[in-house]
């Protein structure tokens, strides 16, 4: 967790108005807009690096609700579209969502195929290194 953190804050762009950190408060409003918990390890995630920019993706935020990376809306897009009820999307990509189950794993949803593909990764952090930063 420590080394992708490090290379996420290596690789944070600069931006004119950047992105607030969440606290425990922001975590707490967002589980009651979508009535699922969030996984401890993925609060850890949104609490250290939800403010960082690198890459083409775009990882989904917490403390702005005009946002357009806004979790409670991203996920609520993904549900409409079909996503299972209980996958959180935590980044949309071209063809479907990467989400977040509520062990921990996260898989890719295909707005294609409406099914969940092969692909997972055992942790976010995981999925930060090997997806995220390679975008």
């Amino acid at each position: 967790m420590e080394d992708v953190i490090e290379l996420l804050r290596e690789r944070n762009e600069d931006v004119p108005a950047p992105l607030d950190l969440p606290d425990d408060d922001d975590l707490v409003v967002v589980q009651e807009q979508i009535l699922i918990h969030l996984p401890d390890e993925y609060k850890t995630f949104l609490k250290e690096v939800s403010d960082v920019i690198c890459g083409s993706m775009e990882p989904a935020t917490v403390t702005d609700e005009q946002s357009h990376t806004y979790l409670p809306e991203v996920t609520a897009l993904a549900w409409d579209l079909g996503m299972p009820r209980e996958m959180i999307a935590i980044c949309e990509a071209p063809d479907g969502w990467y989400c977040i189950e509520q062990d921990g794993n996260v898989r890719f949803w295909s707005r294609v195929d409406e099914t969940m593909t092969e692909e997972e990764w055992p942790t976010i952090w995981h999925w930060a290194r090997d997806v995220w930063l390679e975008s």
